[in-house]
Order: C-alpha cells, then sequence, then structure tokens
C-alpha cells in the first residue's frame, strides 16, 4: 500500500485505525530491506510501517502487506520525530515498535511466541514501554562484505556490556530510579569514531501510545515511567533489536572506514538468530514469562 508521504498515511488512521501492534521501520538505504520487513512480519505485527527515501520503493511482493511512504530519513533525529506524529496520530494504548532496516527485533522465547502474546502478558504486568537493547552485528570477514553486513557470517560480541547510572540533571545528578545507560559492542570498541551522545545501547524501542507523549532524540521518553527497565516490585521482559546500522556506519563514514581492518575480536561469537543464544548471554530478560 503506496501513500505520498507519511501525512497521508496519518490522515488514513482518522478513518481506518491500524491493526496492533504497530511496526515502524526507517529505512536509510537499500540495505537488507527484505529481510527486515520478512522478520517483523514473522514476529506477529499487526500493522508494517516502512518509511525509506523518495528514490527507494517498497520490495516486490509486500504491496498488500506492508505500508510505504517516502520520507526525509536524513533529517535531524528523523525517526524519532516520525515516532511522535504516529503517537499523536494512533488511538491511545497502541502499542508500537521502531528501529531501521537492517535491524530485527528478538524476543525472549520467541521460536515459540509472537509479538502479539508478548505484549499481552505485558501489558497484564502494568507496563507501557519496554526496555531493549540494541546489539551490533557484524560480518567477520569485511573482505567479502565490505559494508560489514551478512546474515550468514553474523557475529556479535559476547562480552564488553555494562551499565551506569543515568543521572538527573535537575536533581543535582543524582541517579534516576530504575534506570541506567548500557554500553558494549561497536560503540564501546571503537568510540573514538563514535560522538559521546550517541555511545549508548539502550533504546525504548516498545511503547504504548499516549496523549502529549514524545521520543527523544536519545531514544527515551518524556514520560520518565516509560524508560525504566523494570516495575518496583520485580523484574520485567526486556527484548532485542539485533542491529548491523554501527557496522555499516563505521563501514561507510570515511573517517572510519580506512581505520578499521576487522571487527572480529576474541570475544566474536557467530550470532545464532535464536532468543537463547541472547537470553544465555544476559541481553535479554524474560522477567516473569514463563
Amino acid at each position: 500500500m503506496q501513500y505520498p508521504d507519511l501525512a497521508a498515511y496519518l490522515d488514513r488512521l482518522k478513518e481506518a485505525p491500524p491493526k496492533a501492534p504497530v511496526c515502524l521501520i526507517m529505512a536509510e538505504d537499500e540495505v537488507e530491506i527484505t529481510s527486515t520487513l520478512s522478520h517483523h512480519l514473522a514476529a506477529g505485527f499487526g500493522t508494517v510501517i516502512l518509511l525509506t527515501p523518495p528514490e527507494i520503493g517498497l520490495p516486490e511482493g509486500f504491496e498488500d502487506r506492508v505500508h510505504h511512504a517516502p520520507h526525509d530519513v536524513f533529517a535531524e533525529a528523523a525517526l524519532p520525530r516520525a515516532v511522535n506524529r504516529l503517537n499523536a496520530a494512533l488511538p491511545a494504548g497502541t502499542w508500537v515498535y521502531y528501529c531501521y532496516n537492517a535491524e530485527y527485533l528478538f524476543i525472549p522465547f520467541g521460536e515459540s511466541r509472537n509479538v502479539r502474546e508478548m505484549l499481552a502478558f505485558h501489558t497484564e504486568e502494568r507496563r507501557s514501554a519496554m526496555l531493549t537493547y540494541v546489539i551490533d552485528l557484524y560480518a567477520a570477514d569485511l573482505g567479502r562484505f565490505g559494508n560489514a553486513v551478512s546474515l550468514e557470517d553474523a557475529h556479535m560480541d559476547r562480552s564488553g556490556y555494562y551499565a551506569q547510572a543515568r543521572k538527573d540533571a535537575d536533581r543535582n545528578w543524582e541517579p534516576k530510579e530504575r534506570q541506567l545507560d548500557f554500553h558494549g559492542g561497536l560503540r564501546w570498541r571503537f568510540e573514538e569514531h563514535i560522538p559521546f551522545n550517541r555511545r549508548k545501547i539502550d533504546r525504548i524501542s516498545i511503547f504504548r501510545t499516549a496523549p502529549d507523549l514524545r521520543l527523544r532524540p536519545d531514544f527515551t521518553f518524556s514520560e520518565e515511567e516509560y524508560n525504566t527497565y523494570a516495575c518496583p516490585w520485580h523484574h520485567n521482559l526486556t527484548a532485542t533489536v539485533c542491529s548491523f546500522r554501527t557496522a555499516k556506519a563505521l563501514r561507510t563514514n570515511p573517517g572510519s572506514r580506512f581505520d578499521i581492518a576487522t571487527f572480529h575480536w576474541h570475544n566474536s561469537v557467530r550470532f545464532g538468530w535464536n532468543s537463547q543464544q541472547l537470553m544465555d548471554l544476559g541481553l535479554m530478560e524474560p522477567g516473569q514469562w514463563f
């Protein structure tokens, strides 16, 4: 389903609200758009929206399953701004997930359960958002895969992840309750090439729409409870966004491309494309969901 722009799609929602949960994908280039769409359709999303530069069209075979609109994906904070427009247009309480192309959502026990079941449970837990960790994927052989993207040769870091207290500038820099800044992966190992304000790997990628809610450029929300990793009384579910985006950017940017011969190191492990590996490495929390 094709629209001239995002505004045209949002106008349509006034008469025909989408089937939830909603998945918004912003493609910055043509890399792995097809696999990104296929992965999230298979995950159980009721509606998938794809935003692309005007010169990139919807891949064949998705015309009846994906809503597509051209968009200025290179504007400042393009994805958060698109999410905020979607939040304003959707009925309150609608579950939304957002990501870029060549990023893949994994949920606990995702091989036998879908995202609708997970969000039904999360709603029963009285949660309105879910913390996700963005885990870097990269090809081990950059000689064969110059942009560091390969589904068959995908690797990830099995260690090197850590968390720091998130400080509150409005309260004398005291730690915020149940909020942490998470680091690791390529943004940690090659931090000299990453701007300071883009080094953390946590996103609140899944949330319920609400009036006046705003997603900020750092992928946290204006409602502070949305930014917490768990409720006060027990652990909650978390999910993982496995992403080639950082590796792709480091190989595309002239300032870093010629400084990096390989992303592979002694803590690299082949990515198995399954949720159990991510849970075993502590990169995803099943909480009370058994």
